[in-house]
């Protein structure tokens, strides 16, 4: 089955908001066997809405559609649908009581523009927003169907999982199975992956496809098989995993979509670790990324941020003498900051970095980009220095992923 996508907001073609609604969707409609066939920003304009809607149900037969659901003027799309499917405007009284309902909970009492957003299209089935005040809209007409959902990420996400999902499924049964496994690769570049899997690429069944979806510091390996009988197709997909992983042994860290923090917070909550950082350039990211997963707490102790030279030395116990000497972006100084904060916190392991992040503070030998990294696991500890391209956040992106990754490397080397 294949669908469209279209995203409706001013705020979206101006470049102050970024599209991630259509993603999320195509990454979550995909293990069904759907394929987003276009993914359309228009303006909240009634004509550009109607006409991207025209287009739409032209080339497919499902149109999800989110934005310009809020209770403001300038938020016309649930105008433009009534038009579109005909009917007239009318009072849901179950919308209402749900808008009531949440706002409640959030402690804000209805205004007449809350009010005015329980007003749908009679011409469509409603689906109740549990998390948002706008209500969800599902259109039929010759047998195309069009859902239009909320511009807020999570409430698109939230109502997705639950209600348009579900719905989309049974409404649209699928005849075809559909599989997938996922690798996370690392110490390769694209290309050489490619070369590495030419042969195996071109060994492999015509109903299964290798996707390569690279990242920065990882690559993800996504095979995709479509077949109408599941014993063969999962047969198939068992075989090219077994022959994915001989191929690549110790470059796969993980059979599962998964970034670094999750992947390292798997390792060390079955091996009963527990781990801290020391960051210097990297500002606390590294602990960010690793306690935005749930559970984190399990295994996650703390971190110092230890942007000036006094912290390294007074907290960490960096000495003085090798800031001196070799100054503060150096191996040394990245060795005694992993120690530090592994012996301040009682932790299994550590990892530290020190670098210079940019767009200023270059100097001779080391220019902006330079990182020094360290990883401790017990008495183990390796350390790498690398020049990351690119402005200071993706520096930092860059180190967050690099030192995660020397860690589970230590990890799985055990």
């Amino acid at each position: 089955m294949k669908y469209s996508i279209i995203v409706v907001g001013d705020e979206l073609l101006i470049g102050q908001v970024v599209d991630t609604n259509s993603g999320w969707i195509a990454r979550h409609l995909r293990p069904y066997g759907w394929t987003a066939q276009s993914v359309k920003v228009v303006a909240d304009d009634a004509h550009e809405i109607t006409r991207a809607i025209d287009q739409a149900f032209a080339d497919t037969d499902v149109v999800l559609m989110t934005g310009g659901l809020g209770p403001t003027k300038d938020d016309i799309t649930k105008a433009t649908l009534c038009r579109y499917f005909g009917g007239e405007m009318v009072l849901s009284e179950a919308t209402l009581r749900n808008v009531e309902e949440v706002l409640g909970k959030r402690g804000l009492q209805m205004n007449p523009l809350n009010h005015n957003q329980a007003m749908v299209p009679s011409s469509c089935q409603v689906i109740q927003n549990t998390v948002g005040t706008a209500p969800l809209m599902w259109f039929e007409r010759d047998g195309k169907v069009l859902v239009s959902m909320p511009g807020v990420p999570f409430e698109t996400e939230a109502m997705m999982r639950s209600a348009v999902i579900p719905k989309l499924v049974k409404h649209f049964m699928s005849d075809v199975e559909v599989e997938y496994r996922t690798f996370v690769v690392i110490d390769f570049s694209e290309s050489v992956l490619a070369l590495t899997l030419a042969q195996f690429e071109e060994q492999m069944p015509d109903f299964v496809h290798l996707a390569y979806l690279p990242k920065p510091g990882i690559i993800r390996l996504r095979l995709s098989g479509i077949h109408a009988d599941k014993a063969v197709l999962t047969q198939a997909m068992d075989s090219l995993e077994a022959q994915l992983c001989e191929l690549l042994g110790k470059h796969i860290i993980a059979k599962a979509d998964k970034m670094p923090a999750e992947i390292l917070g798997d390792l060390l909550r079955e091996r009963g670790l527990t781990v801290s950082t020391a960051e210097s350039c990297t500002g606390g990211n590294v602990a960010h990324t690793i306690t935005a997963i749930a559970g984190s707490s399990q295994y996650f102790i703390g971190s110092v941020v230890s942007y000036c030279n006094e912290v390294k030395m007074n907290v960490l116990g960096v000495e003085r003498e090798v800031l001196d000497t070799v100054g503060a972006v150096s191996e040394p100084t990245v060795k005694q900051m992993s120690q530090g904060v592994a012996r301040l916190l009682g932790t299994d392991c550590a990892m530290a970095t020190s670098g210079i992040a940019g767009p200023g503070g270059a100097v001779p030998g080391k220019p902006v980009g330079t990182v020094w990294m360290a990883a401790k696991y017990g008495d183990r500890l390796v350390t790498d220095c690398r020049q990351f391209p690119g402005d200071r956040a993706r520096v930092i992106d860059r180190a967050t992923t690099h030192v995660t990754l020397m860690l589970i490397k230590l990890l799985l080397d055990e």
